[in-house]
C-alpha cells in the first residue's frame, strides 16, 4: 500500500467491528469484505482453514475466531466512486469465553456491524454483545445474514431486533426470495433490484431500476414506513413529510446518518456471506451511516493529577491521546500493543507517556496490521488503529499520551472469572517456561488470571469459561513449549462474611536476643456484592506505628486472598485497624503481619463465613418433544427456569444454574436428546451456597487455613 493512500481526509476513515453470535457469519462476512475491497486475491473458507483473519493454528482447527483481528481496507462507494474511504476493521470472536476480546475492541470502536443469523434471529451471544456495545454507545447497521440458509426468515429477524434488543430499525432493502430462491435484495430508497448472479464470487451484480411485480405493493408498504421512521428524527423532514411532500433520497440519508450516529435508529440490511451476495450494500451503508472520527468530534477523560475533566479534539494536529485496547505475543517482533489513536500524532522512535501507570515508554516500531501480515509505518494519525512495538509496561486499558499534556481515559471492564484448573509442569524447565508463559498469556487476556496453591505446589488458572482454559493450555504447549498435567476443571467459588466481628492478633515470640512483637485489633464489616477489599486505618495516638499498619494491611488482604473456610478468596469485606501495641525493639513488619492473620482469621469466622458460587445464565435449544426431560435434568441440577419460548419446531428454556452442577453437561444433553440439542452459557452472577452443600464441600476439604 502505498504512503500516500493511507493518508485519506478523516471524514473518509471509518474504524468498525463485526460482533455476533457464535456462527452467525462474522469471520465469512469479514473476509468478503476483503476480497470486494482487494485486499485478498481469493476467498478464504473457514471449513477450509485458511481465513485471513483467523490465523491462529487454533482458530483453524476449531473453525472459531479466538482473538480479535484488525486489518485495514479501502473501499470506493459503488454509487458514488469518488475517492476511497478507509475502513479499518476488527473481526471479534463471537464465543462467550472471549468476551474480553469483544469488549476492549468495542471500546475503541466508532461503529459496529451485527451479524445476524436470518433463521435464528437474535441469539443470547448477540444480545450480550449489542448490550455491550450500548455501554460503550456504538452506533451501529445490521446485516441478516444466511438468507439463503433453510427456514430464513428476514422480517422475524428483523422483529427480534425489536423485541430482544429494544432497537429501533430502519428496514433498508426487502430480501427477493428466501432459502435456495434468494437472488438479491430491493432498495428501499433508490426502488432499485440487486441481483447478484452465481458467477465470479459475486464481486459482479446487476442493479436494475425496477422492483419484481410481485413485490411492488410490500416495497411501497415498508418503503413508506422507513420514510416516516427517517422523517421522526429529523424536524424540517418531518415538516415537510406531514405536508404531503415527500423527502429528497439524499435529505433522507443525511437524516439517516444524523439518526444511527445518535443510536435513534438501525439500518437493516440482508444477505448471504457464504453465497457471496449482499455484501457491497453492507460496505456502502458503512460509508454512509457509521461515524468517522469527525463525527464524534471529541473524546473526554481525566487529568490524572487535577482529576478534572480533560477533552481532546478528534484531529491530528492536537496533542496525543490513545488507548492501548489489546496486547499479542508476536513469535517474530515480540510484545505487540495494540492502539488506537484519538487525537494526535504518533511518531516512532519517540517517548510517550503512559498516565495509566505514570510511566514514560519508548516507541519502538510502528505497525499497520492485516490480520497477521504488517506493513512498518513511521507515523500514525488520529483516526488510526495500529500495533507499537517496544512497550514494556502498557497493558490492556492504558491511557498512552503527551506527558506536558496527560489524560486518562475511560478504561475497559472486564467480567470475574468463575471458572479454574490446576496446572503441574512435568519437569524442571517446564516450571520456568510455565511462569514466562502464564506472564505472555495473561498480559494479553485481562479475564485469564494465575495464582499459586503454596501448599499442594500447584499453579491454579481461572478464566470464563473452559474452552478459554484449554485454548490456553493448548497455546502454553505449542507456543511455549510447556509439557504439563492438568486437572479436571473447578468452579472458582468465593468467600464472604456475613455481619460485622472483632477480634485480636498478638503474636509475641521471645527466643534469646531480639524476639518477635506483633499486636493489633481488627473488624470485619461485610460490604455490598462486587465493592471489593477495603482497608481503614483507624488508629488514633499512634498505637501502631504507620509502617506497622501498612504490614497490617498486607497480612489481613494476603489472609483473605488465600481464604478462611475452604481456601477460596475472601470477597467484600472492609478491615479496620483500630487499635494494638507495639515495643520499641521486638516489633517487626513479619510480626504485624502474623498478628493481623490471626485477628482476620478469628473476626471471619465470628462473623459467620458463607460460600459463594458462580451462577450462570443459560439457554438450552431442544427441538420440543424433549423439552420435559430437558426441563427435568436442569431441575435435578439446582436450576431455576425462567420461562421457555416456541420457535419454528424448537423451543428455548432459558435458565440460572449453578457452574458446580454444570460439568460434562455437554455429554448429557446429547445423550438426553440424541444429539439434537444445544446449548450456551455465559457467567451471570455470585449466589450464596446452600448450608448442605457447604457441609459436603467441607467434609471433602484438606484445607488447615494455618498461619504459618
Amino acid at each position: 500500500m502505498a504512503e500516500q493512500s493511507r493518508n485519506v481526509p478523516l471524514d473518509k476513515i471509518r474504524n468498525i467491528g463485526i460482533i455476533a453470535h457464535i456462527d452467525a457469519g462474522k469471520t465469512t462476512t469479514t473476509e468478503r469484505i476483503l476480497f470486494y475491497t482487494g485486499k485478498t486475491y481469493k476467498i478464504g473458507d473457514i471449513d477450509e482453514g485458511n481465513t485471513q483473519m483467523d490465523w491462529m493454528e487454533q482458530e483453524k482447527e476449531r473453525g472459531i475466531t479466538i482473538v480479535s483481528a484488525a486489518t485495514t481496507a479501502f473501499w470506493t462507494h459503488s454509487q458514488n466512486p469518488t475517492e476511497p474511504y478507509r475502513i479499518n476493521i476488527i473481526d471479534t470472536p463471537g464465543h462467550v469465553d472471549f468476551t474480553a476480546e469483544v469488549e476492549r475492541s468495542l471500546r475503541v470502536l466508532d461503529g459496529g456491524v451485527t451479524v445476524l443469523d436470518a433463521e435464528e434471529g437474535v441469539q443470547s451471544q448477540s444480545e450480550t454483545v449489542w448490550r455491550q456495545a450500548d455501554k460503550y454507545k456504538v452506533p451501529r447497521i445490521c446485516f441478516v445474514n444466511k438468507m439463503d440458509k433453510l427456514g430464513a426468515d428476514f422480517l422475524y429477524t428483523v422483529g427480534t431486533i425489536e423485541e430482544r434488543l429494544g432497537a429501533n430499525p430502519a428496514i433498508m432493502v426487502l430480501p427477493i426470495g428466501a432459502e435456495n430462491t434468494y437472488v438479491g435484495n430491493v432498495d428501499l430508497l433508490t426502488r432499485q433490484s440487486y441481483i447478484w448472479g452465481s458467477e465470479e464470487l459475486g464481486a459482479k451484480y446487476d442493479v436494475k431500476d425496477e422492483v419484481p411485480e410481485d413485490m411492488k405493493d410490500k416495497v411501497e408498504e415498508y418503503r413508506n414506513k422507513l420514510i416516516e421512521k427517517i422523517s421522526e428524527t429529523d424536524d424540517t423532514l418531518l415538516e415537510k413529510y406531514l405536508g404531503g411532500e415527500e423527502p429528497t433520497v439524499e435529505e433522507l440519508k443525511k437524516a439517516l446518518r444524523q439518526a444511527v450516529i445518535d443510536y435513534k435508529l438501525v439500518p437493516i440490511y440482508a444477505g448471504t456471506s457464504l453465497r457471496n451476495k449482499g455484501v457491497q450494500p453492507l460496505l456502502d451503508a458503512v460509508v454512509d451511516y457509521l461515524p468517522s472520527p469527525v463525527d464524534l468530534k471529541e473524546v473526554k477523560g481525566l487529568n490524572p493529577k487535577t482529576k478534572a475533566e480533560e477533552v481532546r479534539q478528534l484531529v491530528p494536529d492536537e496533542s496525543l491521546s490513545g488507548l492501548a485496547f489489546k496486547i499479542q505475543n508476536d513469535p517474530h517482533v515480540g510484545k505487540l500493543s495494540y492502539f488506537r489513536v484519538y487525537s494526535g500524532t504518533l511518531v516512532s522512535g519517540s517517548y510517550i507517556y503512559n498516565s495509566t501507570k505514570g510511566v514514560k515508554e519508548r516507541v519502538g516500531r510502528i505497525l499497520l496490521m492485516h490480520a497477521n501480515n504488517r506493513e512498518e509505518i513511521k507515523e500514525a494519525y488520529a483516526g488510526e488503529i495500529v500495533a507499537i512495538v517496544g512497550l514494556k509496561d502498557t497493558i490492556t486499558g492504558d491511557t498512552l499520551c503527551d506527558e506536558a499534556k496527560p489524560i486518562v481515559l475511560e478504561q475497559i471492564t472486564f467480567p470475574e472469572p468463575v471458572i479454574s484448573l490446576a496446572i503441574e509442569p512435568k519437569t524442571k524447565s517446564d516450571q520456568e517456561k510455565l511462569g514466562f508463559s502464564i506472564k505472555r498469556l495473561t498480559e494479553e487476556d485481562p479475564t485469564f488470571s494465575v495464582k499459586s496453591n503454596h501448599e499442594t505446589g500447584q499453579t491454579i488458572i481461572s478464566g470464563i469459561g473452559e474452552l478459554q482454559l484449554e485454548i490456553m493450555v493448548d497455546r502454553m504447549k505449542r507456543e511455549f513449549g510447556v509439557e504439563a498435567n492438568v486437572g479436571a476443571p473447578m468452579v472458582a467459588y468465593k468467600e464472604t462474611i456475613e455481619q460485622e466481628a472483632e477480634a485480636e492478633g498478638k503474636y509475641i515470640k521471645q527466643s534469646g536476643g531480639r524476639g518477635q512483637y506483633g499486636h493489633c485489633f481488627l473488624r470485619v464489616t461485610p460490604q455490598p456484592r462486587g465493592e471489593g477489599y477495603v482497608f481503614v486505618n483507624a488508629i488514633k495516638g499512634g498505637a501502631i506505628p504507620a509502617e506497622f499498619v501498612k504490614a497490617v494491611e498486607k497480612g489481613a488482604k494476603e489472609t483473605l486472598e488465600n481464604g478462611v473456610l475452604l481456601g477460596y478468596p475472601m470477597i467484600d469485606v472492609m478491615v479496620t485497624c483500630y487499635d494494638g501495641s507495639y515495643h520499641d525493639v521486638d516489633s517487626s513488619e513479619i510480626a504485624f503481619k502474623i498478628a493481623a492473620s490471626q485477628a482476620i482469621q478469628a473476626a471471619t469466622k465470628k462473623s459467620g463465613i458463607t460460600l459463594l458460587e458462580p451462577i450462570m445464565k443459560v439457554e438450552v435449544t431442544t427441538p420440543s418433544e424433549y423439552m420435559g426431560e430437558v426441563i427435568g435434568d436442569l431441575s435435578s441440577k439446582r436450576a431455576q427456569i425462567l420461562g421457555s419460548e416456541e420457535k419454528n419446531k424448537a423451543t428455548i428454556i432459558l435458565a440460572m444454574v449453578p457452574l458446580a452442577e454444570f460439568s460434562g453437561y455437554a455429554t448429557q444433553l446429547r445423550s438426553l436428546t440424541q444429539g439434537r440439542a444445544h446449548y450456551y452459557m455465559e457467567p451471570s452472577h455470585y449466589e450464596a451456597v446452600p448450608k448442605n452443600i457447604v457441609e459436603g464441600l467441607l467434609a471433602k476439604s484438606t484445607f488447615t487455613g494455618r498461619v504459618e
